[in-house]
């Protein structure tokens, strides 16, 4: 390395990135360095004539030497580019150069023809833009020829208000690069729309290749042959072993390399030490994605993670997504696909459900239940160790995949869970996400530690609650809301009818639908008495689903009490619900799943809608029942806003925590009076407070902010422990002051704050979890609370009607709305102070944690000056940020 080289700047290493393409494959992207001034001239030697004419004004064949050095030896501030590459090969440049003495940047790209098309100029936009955001930059300039309407329309659809004018067959364009909404919705759409083409390619090949195909029916490989064969996998089917002629009656070839045709989808199934140099033959061959089934990966530690990581970083370079490794494989049911690329010996049939299951192992036996309950599927993966695709990637698919109505998610780890968030708000806004998610109680299983994100209980309760997820407990009940979903309407409202023939068995689910918080239409269930006949049963179903006082029917039968054939209530009880606009479950026969006398087939054989789901017992119908309705609440609320609060100083709150970081680049506490200025500048209502070193500084204080007064020791061991003599309350003149303060413990500064009227004290905090992000949290204060953990915990950023569900979701709510017969408190101050916290920490992430607490609100009608809550005291620490940055441009998610 020459001294020129090693005094070169070196790029943020965050400016590297995975990328996929509009078309679903994938790239790299990097800065440039010195290196690439041959895949510079490879770029300009491959691109056309016109390619170089709309890039260069000019018949430009090749770069000279000196632009060649110019445009690769970059500062990477004034002067920064990014390259776009696929595999070995440059396929495209992006660049901006900063006008002297401004804060204005000239932007230009090529892109290699072959390349064209496939948004890769909005991507290094995006990219460019956001590193000129972290240097200063504000707006970029674009010069851009009139005949090069691909390039104009690659600045105006970026979401950017762009300002246009001509001049000599030139189109001038200027335009800020902040982030807005629009350029965000911008950004979202095309990461959604690529995301999906890139899960599409993988579940849609025109043809397959097993690798490691056997005749041993031991083998993994004959197991996946096998199962492709059977399925009829609509398109050809290439074993590669290079030690047989035949696998399974199929001709087999030595390698992947030697199939004479095109190859879509590769299935691995060869030992770990093997995988690399299959996937260097992949990438040869030019395989557009890999299903990897071997173990021996990041699930055996530090050496497997690390092996794993090359893997990916191989596949994704040369254009691939791969699936796994450790994985049990993929399913798509779609008649002209039939694609069975895993190793369940049997899969449910065609239906309207996407399933992902992290888990490779339990994969088997995930979809035998699945099937045993005849739930039908659109498609189905099995991520094993979700080295490269997750949940996340099938969420995008599936969002706008027309085949696919309900998801279903198994879950052991997140690997984003603020993009789940995200995209999971928008896929259940049209379509039920539920979703179960193992250890709730504990982190990882030792051999995944490391490779995926670890989230508190508190943060995926809050992320499932804030996104509309379905969440249940087990797997047993993942598919028995599924069922309901799938097949039922979602119910209006909480009201239940009980319809059967068992007095005892209806009260049992009276009990159950009360238990689930739902509400009982009527006051008791609907018998039709053990001897009751079909007719009789359809007309009780009827006159209950005809009823405007109910929003959805459970049934109960027992066929022991009748002689009549319990198939005959069957199709009664299916009649009923076929034609019924609201949900009906039932409870027959003991059976659980779709029983054919309750099933309405389609055209392939599976339920259609209005087909009743039977459940074992008639408590988990309606706690089925009761997960879709809080759902259908869910989705009937209207989104919310978040509200402007005009009156916020941002910039005096950011000097506050800035001026604390300037003196601990770590991070530390804020001192009382920085807590005080910080809540100030968010119009936090605040007691007068004063921080005082002796008596007769207290005294003046108290004479300031009014008696009577309160006075707290700054101790952290003391402070709101009235039990230990840290808090003195209700001094009413200078003598009591002063004895207060003398029998407070010495040492430590002590606050002088002016004296709360009577009301409830509450709690609010906020909580940064590093990978996550900030939860905004609300308890009523007390030991009692305090002891049982009753908080309640929202993500960011908080909406109006946010604010409004959190004031209400703990179990203490009766204490503010008037709790024997107390007046009840101001509830819409709490909700305008949740609203000042949640835009203080959106505003601010170096605010690492926040905690208001005691927050004293009392009723609605004005008292202490005009106020009806207050916030006694508060902490906060800043350092800097973790989860909670500003969203950058498309990028896949790094390899650990």
């Amino acid at each position: 390395m020459t001294n020129e080289e090693a005094a070169a700047p070196r790029p943020p290493a965050h400016w590297e990135a995975d990328i996929i393409a509009a078309d679903g494959g994938t790239v790299h992207l990097r800065p440039i360095c010195p290196e690439d001034a041959d895949g510079l001239t490879g770029l300009m030697e491959r691109s056309s004539d016109q390619t170089r004419y709309l890039r260069f004004f000019g018949p430009m064949k090749r770069l000279s030497d000196r632009d060649l050095y110019r445009f690769t030896h970059v500062d990477h501030s004034d002067r920064v580019a990014f390259v776009v590459l696929l595999g070995d090969q440059l396929i495209a440049v992006g660049r901006y150069d900063r006008l002297p003495g401004t804060t204005d940047a000239e932007i230009a790209f090529l892109v290699e023809d072959a390349h064209q098309g496939r948004g890769l100029g909005s991507v290094l936009l995006e990219h460019l833009a956001a590193a000129a955001r972290e240097r200063g930059i504000t707006r970029f300039v674009a010069e851009v020829l009139t005949q090069n309407a691909r390039m104009v329309r690659v600045f105006l659809d970026a979401g950017y208000q762009a300002s246009r004018s001509y001049e000599d067959g030139v189109v001038h364009l200027t335009f800020p690069i902040a982030l807005t909404e629009d350029s965000l919705a911008v950004t979202h759409e095309r990461e959604q729309r690529s995301e999906s083409r890139s899960i599409a390619r993988l579940l849609t090949p025109s043809s397959v290749a097993v690798v490691g195909a056997s005749n041993d029916e031991g083998k993994v490989g004959n197991a996946v042959l096998r199962n492709l064969l059977e399925y009829g996998f609509d398109g050809p089917i290439y074993p590669v072993n290079p030690k047989v002629r035949h696998v399974r009656g199929v001709p087999a070839f030595a390698s992947i390399e030697a199939i004479p045709d095109d190859v879509d989808l590769a299935v691995v199934s060869v030992p770990a030490d093997e995988v690399a140099g299959v996937v260097e033959s992949c990438r040869r061959k030019r395989v557009r994605g890999l299903v990897v089934i071997s173990g021996g990966f990041g699930e055996t530690g530090p050496a497997g993670r690390d092996t794993e990581r090359r893997l990916v970083a191989a596949a994704r370079a040369s254009g691939m997504r791969v699936v796994g490794p450790n994985c049990l494989g993929i399913v798509n049911t779609d008649p002209a696909v039939r694609l069975d690329a895993s190793l369940a010996p049997q899969v449910p049939g065609r239906g309207r459900v996407g399933f992902f299951a992290q888990s490779g192992a339990l994969g088997v036996a995930l979809l035998e239940r699945a099937r045993s309950r005849n739930i039908g599927l659109s498609s189905f993966v099995s991520a094993g160790n979700r080295a490269d695709v997750s949940g996340n990637d099938l969420l995008q698919y599936w969002a706008t995949d027309p085949g696919t109505e309900v998801v279903l998610l198994h879950l052991e780890s997140f690997g984003n869970p603020r993009k789940f968030a995200r995209l999971a708000r928008s896929v259940a806004r049209t379509k039920p996400v539920v979703a179960v998610k193992s250890g709730r109680h504990g982190g990882l299983a030792p051999g995944l530690a490391g490779t995926s994100v670890t989230v508190p209980e508190q943060s995926v309760a809050a992320l499932f609650t804030s996104a509309g997820v379905i969440r249940v407990d087990t797997v047993a009940q993942l598919f028995e809301v599924g069922m309901l979903a799938a097949h039922q309407p979602l119910p209006a409202g909480d009201r239940v009818a009980v319809v059967g023939n068992s007095t005892a068995l209806g009260v049992l689910v009276a009990d159950a639908v009360l238990d689930q918080g739902l509400t009982l239409a009527h006051e008791a269930p609907v018998d039709i008495g053990t001897g009751g006949s079909p007719e009789e049963f359809r007309a009780a179903l009827q006159a209950a689903v005809d009823d405007d006082g109910v929003d959805a029917v459970v049934a109960v039968f027992l066929p022991p009490l009748v002689r009549t054939p319990p198939e005959e209530y069957g199709r009664a009880l299916r009649e009923v619900s076929v034609g019924s606009a609201k949900p009906v479950v039932a409870t027959f026969l003991s059976a659980e799943g779709f029983l054919p006398e309750l099933t309405l087939p389609d055209a392939a054989g599976m339920p259609a809608r209005g087909s009743v789901p039977s459940y074992a017992t008639p408590e988990r119908a309606v706690i089925a029942l009761a997960r879709v309705t809080e759902y259908a609440r869910w989705r009937q609320r209207p989104v919310g806003t978040v509200p402007e609060l005009p009156d916020v100083d941002e910039e005096r709150a950011r000097s506050v925590v800035q001026g604390a970081l300037a003196d601990s680049a770590g991070g530390r506490p804020l001192t009382d009076d920085e807590t005080l200025a910080l809540l100030g500048a968010y119009g936090i209502p605040l007691l007068g407070t004063r921080v005082v070193t002796d008596a007769e500084q207290a005294v003046a204080a108290a004479d300031a902010v009014g008696y009577p007064v309160v006075l707290k020791s700054t101790a952290p061991w003391l402070r709101h422990r009235t039990d230990l003599g840290g808090v003195r309350l209700d001094l009413a003149d200078a003598a009591a002051v002063r004895a207060a303060y003398a029998a407070i413990p010495a040492g430590d500064p002590v606050i002088v704050q002016e004296m709360a009227a009577p009301g409830v004290a509450t709690v609010v905090e906020v909580l940064d979890d590093p990978s996550f992000g900030a939860l905004v949290s609300f308890g009523v204060g007390g030991v009692a609370t305090e002891l049982l953990g009753d908080r309640a915990y929202r993500t960011l950023p908080l909406t109006d009607l946010d604010a409004a569900e959190l004031v209400r979701a703990p179990r203490a709510w009766p204490l503010l709305d008037g709790w024997r017969g107390a007046e009840p408190v101001d509830v819409a101050a709490l909700e305008d102070l949740l609203l000042r916290v949640a835009r203080l920490a959106d505003d601010l992430p170096e605010v690492l944690g926040l905690s208001l607490s005691p927050v004293i609100v009392g009723p609605a009608n004005p008292w202490h000056g005009g106020r009806s809550l207050v916030v006694a005291g508060g902490t906060a620490r800043v350092g800097p940020p973790t989860a909670r940055v500003e969203p950058g441009a498309r990028r896949m998610r790094d390899l650990y």
